[in-house]
C-alpha cells in the first residue's frame, strides 16, 4: 500500500514539474521576443472597441458602398 501511495505522490510531483516547466518556457519565450524585437514592452490590444467619429463612419460607409472594402463576409 504504501508503495502506491508513495507512487501517486510522485507522479503528481512530476505532473506539477512539468505545468511548471511550460510555464517557464513560455515566460521565457516572451522575454526572449521582447529582446529580438528590441521592444521594452509587450503591447496589449485594448479590450474595449474604439468609437469611430461622424467623418470615419461617413468614409467607412461610402467605401462599403463602392466594394473597396475588402471582401468579408457579411453577417
Amino acid at each position: 500500500m504504501r508503495e502506491i501511495v508513495w507512487g501517486l505522490l510522485a507522479f503528481f510531483v512530476r505532473a506539477i514539474d512539468f505545468v511548471l516547466d511550460i510555464v517557464l518556457f513560455a515566460s521565457r519565450l516572451r522575454e526572449l521576443a521582447r529582446i529580438w524585437t528590441g521592444g521594452d514592452k509587450m503591447i496589449e490590444m485594448p479590450a474595449t472597441v474604439k468609437i469611430l467619429t461622424p467623418a470615419a463612419q461617413r468614409a467607412l460607409a461610402e467605401a462599403e458602398r463602392r466594394n473597396h472594402f475588402l471582401c468579408l463576409p457579411r453577417r
